[in-house]
Order: C-alpha cells, then structure tokens, then sequence
C-alpha cells in the first residue's frame, strides 16, 4: 500500500473530483428520471455512490480529509433517514480504517522517533496496523516488560496533508453541508484547523491523556489507558479491548446502548470538573466498552482546557431556558455577548429556539433518537422559520465554540445509540448553574 499522498496538486486533484463526481451523478440521475425511472431508486442510488465515493476519498487521503470525515460522522443522525443508510456504512468503514503505510515507513519513522534499537523496546511488534487514525496508524506490541500496547505512528508528511487538506475542503463546503445539514460546517473547518498543529506532536497528546488517565484511574465507570511512551510522531500506550461503539450502534442490544449512552454522557459532563480538559474528538471509533462494563476512551490529540471547570453561565442559561424563563434568559445572553450587537429578538423567540436544545435535561430520563435531532437539524436549517430568523441574531463567542461542537457531537452518537439516559441527573452533578434557583 503507498503511503498517504503528500503533494499538495495529487490531493487538490482528488479532493476536486468529489463536487465533480456528485454533479455527474445527479446530471445521470435526472436522465433516468426522464426515462421513467422510479425518482426514489434514482436519489437513493445517487446517494449511495455519493456516499462510497466521498469517504473512499478520505480514508485514502487520510490527514485533515479523514480527520473532517471523521468529525462529520456523528451528525449522520440527523441525515434523513431515506439517505442515512449508505452514509452509515461508509462512514463506519472511515471510522475503522483506512489504507496502511509501507512496512518500511513504519520502522523509519520508529527508529526516527525510539531510536535505531527501537526493536530492543518490545517483546512482539505486528506488523499488521491495527487501526487507522486521521494523522498516524495504530500496532499492536507487546512491551519489553510484557504489558500489551498500543503503538501509534505517525504518518510521513502528515503535517503538509493537514493544512493542504483543509484549505481545499474549505472551498467545498457547501457540498458537505448539504449532505450533513445538522453540522455548520465552515466553522467545523476552522476549528478543526486551529487545532492541527498541536494534534501533529503526540507528547501534548500524551500530557492530555495521562492528565485524564491519572483523574479517572481506578474509576468503575471509565478507563483511559495508561501511556507507556511518547515522542513527537509516536505514541505507546496501553492496549485494550472492547465492542467499538460504531459496532453497538449497528447491532448492539437495547440495554447495552442504553448503558453505553449513560457512560458517555457521564464521561463528557464530569471530565471538565475532574480533569479541567474536554475530551474534544467525540466520534463512535474513540470509544469502546469493556467486558467490565467500563468505557475506554480513547485519542486525547484534540482537548479543550477548562481550568476553572465547566463554565456556570452554560448552566445558568440551561436551566433558565427548562424554567421557561425567558425574559431573564435573554438579559443573561445579552450580558455575556450571546446576542449579536444592534439586533433586537423577541424573549420568546429566544426561548422557543433554544427550547428543543435542552430537551434532554426537561425529564428524569430523555430517549436520544434519530428522529428527534434530524427534527433539530430541520428546524434551524428552515430558512422560513422563526429559528432560523432567531438564530442569525445570536452570537457563540469563542471561549464556547468547542464546547457547543463537542456537546452537539456526543449528542450525535448518543442519537445514533438510540440511548435512554437519564442526562438531567448527571447535569446536576456536573454543570455548575443548573441546580441554582
């Protein structure tokens, strides 16, 4: 297999053929619709090459191409379910892997980084990657002291495909959006830019993760695995086992899902109060849970830094907004410049707009479903409705653009769980304001 393409004109050019390859297909589409051909078959048959050729395209590129595949995958549930399926299980395969770099490269990179008795470190090395991630691959070895790990490298070039990936996805855009309308996604685009230069160099990975392994270590709920070893292109850490989420989602048993849910909201409420930092990667293929009934999470290269914990003010709106007090939420939103500058909005609007996002902390118990978040993807996307009107007078300043991003992603797999959680308990653990009267 080659290793991942590194010239900026080979990924331009395959980047481009995805507005390309789509506009062929609708224009073949329209052409047997003409025909008599049934309009349902012809745009679920659009879809399904639409969707093999998008995340065939990413998982080959790998870098910052698989890297927002990946991101874009926990807003399949707010797909239309009519369109949902083909993008399932593409985005699952992207999600689980992707093409291996060359052997050769591998040991390169592993004597650049562990130095050329690098071999002397372990007991066993499998050749074969595990699993592929965005920016490196994954092997499994067995440590010179016996301990099972995870040995994750680093792809050659991986910083230029990064940058170059993301400057060209960004001209896209609007393709992207089209296909997953519950996500905003120029601004996932440059977030996700920002953070690359400090996702390229796993020793702050490596900080992050052994800051979340040593808050939740002996946890009964969650596991982090421990790291063995860390340089700028390589990482050890421990191995674990367990059911991958994207494989609960496709046949996981009700129960299972349910619990798996509830591990993953307590994970994403209480990580800001126990560890300062916000696991900030959410997507199916970063989390499994364990025979022991534990989640592991993991892939720490993307954190968001809350030293001070959960901000109270996202409290304060949330349980103003379930109190339905909608003059006092919209003075507290103005307060702390959620409200766009010279625009007026109505109370009541405002509290009508953000009703439906704290739906999951009006209840003991919330049932997260695909229905209901494509109903929110709907509703804002809806260029007649007064969300929509609503939403262009408010503001996310930028201490909470990651937050929101995050939320909305765990939100996505909890969707694609189809998980009944009782997310109002662990909100009044967790997020400082939504207890206070």
């Amino acid at each position: 297999m080659a290793d991942i393409p590194r010239r900026a004109a080979q990924r331009t050019a395959k980047l481009a053929s995805l507005p390309f390859g789509m506009a062929g297909r609708v224009a073949a589409g329209w052409g047997r619709r003409l025909t008599g051909q049934d309009a349902d078959e012809v745009s679920a048959d659009v879809s399904a090459r639409t969707a093999e050729q998008l995340f065939a395209v990413l998982g080959q590129l790998k870098g910052g191409a698989m890297k927002f595949g990946q991101a874009l995958s926990v807003f399949e549930a707010a797909v239309p379910d009519e369109l949902a399926g083909p993008y399932r299980e593409a985005l699952t395969r992207l999600q689980a892997a992707a093409p291996p770099m060359q052997t050769a490269s591998v040991h390169r990179m592993l004597a650049e980084q562990l130095g050329s008795g690098w071999r002397d470190r372990f007991a066993e090395f499998d050749e074969t990657p595990a699993a592929a991630a965005s920016i490196g691959q994954v092997h499994r070895a067995t440590w010179h002291d016996g301990r099972e790990v995870a040995v994750k490298v680093q792809y050659p070039g991986a910083d230029e495909a990064l940058r170059s990936d993301l400057r060209q996805l960004t001209r896209f855009s609007r393709l992207f959006q089209s296909l997953a309308p519950g996500a905003e996604v120029k601004p996932l685009l440059a977030e996700l830019q920002d953070r690359m230069v400090e996702e390229l160099d796993y020793r702050s990975e490596a900080d992050y993760q052994r800051a979340f392994a040593a808050a939740f270590r002996g946890d009964v709920d969650v596991r982090v695995p421990e790291v063995v070893a860390s340089s700028p292109k390589v990482m050890v850490t421990e191995w674990v086992t367990g059911t991958p989420f994207a494989q609960l989602i496709t046949d996981g048993d009700h129960e299972l899902r349910n619990e798996a849910g509830r591990l993953l909201a307590e994970f994403h409420y209480s990580s800001p109060a126990r560890v300062g930092l916000l696991h900030a990667d959410p997507h199916p293929g970063n989390f499994l849970l364990l025979d022991d009934g534990r989640i592991s999470v993991l892939d720490f290269g993307a954190a968001a830094r809350l030293p001070d914990g959960p901000p109270r003010t996202l409290g304060r709106m949330l349980r103003l907004a379930v109190d339905d007090r909608a003059d006092e939420l919209l003075q507290l939103l103005r307060d702390e410049h959620f409200v766009q500058p010279g625009h007026e909005v109505d109370a009541a609007d405002v509290q009508a707009y953000l009703g439906p996002f704290v739906d999951p902390a009006r209840t003991p118990t919330f049932h997260f479903t695909r229905e209901w978040l494509q109903h929110q993807a709907e509703r804002v996307g809806d260029l007649r409705s007064p969300d929509f009107r609503t939403a262009r007078s408010l503001n996310l300043p930028p201490e909470y653009l990651l937050i929101h991003r995050v939320t909305l992603g765990a939100t996505g797999i909890l969707c694609q769980l189809d998980a009944e959680v009782a997310a109002q308990d662990i909100i009044r653990r967790w997020q400082p304001g939504f207890a206070e009267d």
